[in-house]
């Protein structure tokens, strides 16, 4: 501004002074605005300290927006006065706002650091100090226009990882006791004697300390190729022989009598099983033996067949059911006995109910009850905590069938009666119980004998045969198929249908109802009127 050609100064700026609340980013402002008067006074003041005539000063205050209440969403004092703590993980932080006039020469809007600390206690006491800290240095920027440094919090250094401790190696024979000895599992004794076998055949092929970990999947191929091999029953007709031995001798000769397909891959999935076990724990990283077997060319019902009419005459005409000796070493010797215990009734009882040998060898007398006025065998596994020796190949197994009405007419439930009479609590108690925990296994032994003495034996049928000939009974009674499934104790195996799901809803059928179906089942061609109770002598 220039007057009378000389150029005034220009007007100092009008100060302001400004207040900055990091807590909340607001501001406030004082404006001091001083007006001079453009005449000089002629008289001055006498007084000291009045103000001059003509010349005033203004304030002007912008108050900030900052409630001077709590915010409502603060429950109490203390989170005013902790303002900018944030929580990360576990570790507080706090975080403040640069002042605008200064976030120029920080090249920051906000700065944060670490406080060290998950309590929230320690965490206040150290926002303040460390907001302190920033304060003092804003304030030394402003003064001295240098810029300190700043503390940041330095990274932690990553640590590289550790690799994990690889577990002690396992032998073979080690693997296969901590196996079986895994209280997740609750075997037979039969399927533990499999793997006892399966261990020695391992051990004797590969040597007694044989890793896990070395066992590859040409090791297990090896396997396979001596199980192809290994002779039928190879401990009874080479007992001086190791089953590596055996398999060899076999190879060499060219016996025709091995295996099975099916025994075979038994023992594979046995092997696998192990493996799977030696996966789970960590000691070996894949099982070097999925999915190795053979195939089995015989279809599954060309395994086992029934037996033909022929065979069923000569089954039921042997000396035991028309006069024996005695029903012991005598039963395929004509006689004037004829009694009527296990090995009479027993194939009986699997003609006209489809049970399984050991269903039927583990009877108690108790399982035979009337239920709806219908008599009817009750095929369960008793209590889980008492060790009774019986044992069912399925869930689907435990079942109740109303006892046939030849069975009737012949007179099993009369000699049921007798043994109840006679307090006793096994059906057949002459039965024994084999080292493998099932009294089948005895039986099944003496009727392969019975069936070679009875002119009946023929290939691909054997016991389960009689399993076979009840089923087609039922095929041929137009039988329907759920209630087949529950009189024959087979699972279904529908699961696109949930045949699973369904079979878990309900009670089941009425037992006259299944008495209904049983009443339908018959062999027409077979003659069996020597056996009724009133045509016998005892």
């Amino acid at each position: 501004m220039t007057r009378s050609g000389v150029r005034l100064p220009s007007a100092p700026p009008i100060p302001v002074i400004s207040r900055d609340w990091p807590e909340t980013g607001d501001k406030s402002d004082t404006t001091l605005l001083h007006t001079a008067s453009k005449r000089p006074s002629k008289k001055r003041s006498p007084t000291v300290g009045s103000p001059a005539r003509g010349c005033s000063t203004t304030s002007s205050h912008t108050p900030s927006k900052r409630s001077l209440q709590p915010s409502p969403r603060s429950p109490d004092a203390r989170r005013r006065q902790s303002s900018g703590l944030i929580v990360r993980g576990s570790t507080y932080y706090l975080r403040l706002r640069v002042p605008r006039s200064l976030a120029g020469i920080i090249g920051k809007t906000e700065v944060m650091k670490s406080l060290g600390t998950g309590y929230r206690a320690d965490a206040v006491r150290k926002a303040r100090i460390v907001a302190a800290a920033f304060e003092q240095q804003w304030r030394d920027i402003e003064a001295h226009g240098i810029q300190p440094f700043i503390p940041t919090t330095p990274e932690r250094p990553k640590l590289a990882p550790t690799p994990p401790a690889l577990p002690a190696d396992k032998t073979l024979r080690e693997a296969f006791e901590l196996f079986r000895s895994d209280p997740a599992k609750q075997r037979t004794r039969k399927t533990d004697l499999h793997y006892l076998n399966l261990i020695e055949l391992t051990v004797g092929l590969w040597g007694e300390n044989r890793t896990i970990r070395s066992i590859d999947r040409e090791a297990s191929r090896e396997l396979l190729d001596v199980l192809l091999w290994l002779p039928s029953n190879a401990e009874k007709k080479f007992p001086k022989l190791s089953p590596l031995a055996a398999a060899k001798m076999a190879k060499e000769k060219g016996l025709t009598e091995r295996l099975s397909p099916a025994s075979v891959n038994g023992y594979m999935c046995k092997f696998r099983a192990v493996m799977n076990f030696c996966q789970n724990e960590g000691w070996i990283d894949r099982n070097p033996a999925k999915g190795l077997q053979v195939i089995d060319r015989v279809r599954r019902r060309d395994k086992r067949l029934p037996f033909s009419t022929e065979q069923l005459r000569l089954i039921f005409d042997a000396p035991i059911y028309r006069g024996c000796v005695d029903d012991w070493a005598g039963y395929a010797t004509p006689g004037h006995a004829r009694p009527r215990r296990g090995r009479f009734w027993v194939p009986l009882i699997a003609l006209f109910s489809g049970m399984r040998m050991n269903e039927i060898c583990q009877l108690l007398v108790a399982d035979i009850q009337r239920l709806d006025g219908v008599d009817c065998f009750f095929v369960t596994e008793g209590p889980s905590d008492a060790d009774n020796g019986k044992r069912l190949k399925t869930a689907a197994s435990e079942r109740f069938i109303p006892v046939h009405p030849t069975l009737i007419e012949i007179g099993f439930m009369s000699f049921v009666e007798g043994r109840r009479a006679a307090g006793a609590v096994r059906l057949f108690s002459e039965l024994q119980r084999s080292s493998t925990g099932y009294y089948s296994d005895p039986f099944s032994k003496w009727f392969r004998r019975f069936l070679e003495r009875a002119g009946a034996a023929r290939e691909k049928t054997c016991f389960h045969s009689f399993r076979h000939c009840y089923r087609d009974a039922l095929r041929e009674a137009r039988i329907e198929h759920e209630i087949a499934l529950a009189l024959g104790g087979w699972s279904s195996g529908n699961a696109n249908e949930g045949g699973e799901t369904a079979a878990a809803y309900g009670r089941g059928y009425r037992a006259q109802t299944l008495r209904a179906a049983m009443g339908q089942i018959s062999y027409p061609d077979l003659d069996l009127s020597h056996l009724v109770e009133s045509e016998c002598d005892g």
